[in-house]
């Protein structure tokens, strides 16, 4: 009966050490995915600045050319 007893604890013991591996490794994906998340997010706002002013200088170029005479 004691032996079965120590068994099923070391059996507990052994998947309670494997998810807890399993978890460590998942926290350190979630962060690694955060941080790239964060990048892409730094990196869309900054393509989205950069054409604003593209289509603000268009605007501009626009604005200073003479119209067609008929």
């Amino acid at each position: 009966m004691m032996e079965e007893l120590a068994e099923r604890i070391n059996s507990l013991e052994s998947q309670l050490a494997f998810q807890d591996d399993t978890i460590q490794a998942l926290n350190e994906m979630l962060v690694k995915q955060q941080q790239l998340i964060d990048l892409l997010e730094r990196k869309v706002q900054l393509l989205v600045k950069g054409h604003n002013e593209l289509l603000e200088r268009c605007g501009e170029i626009e604005d200073n050319i003479p119209p067609p005479h008929y």
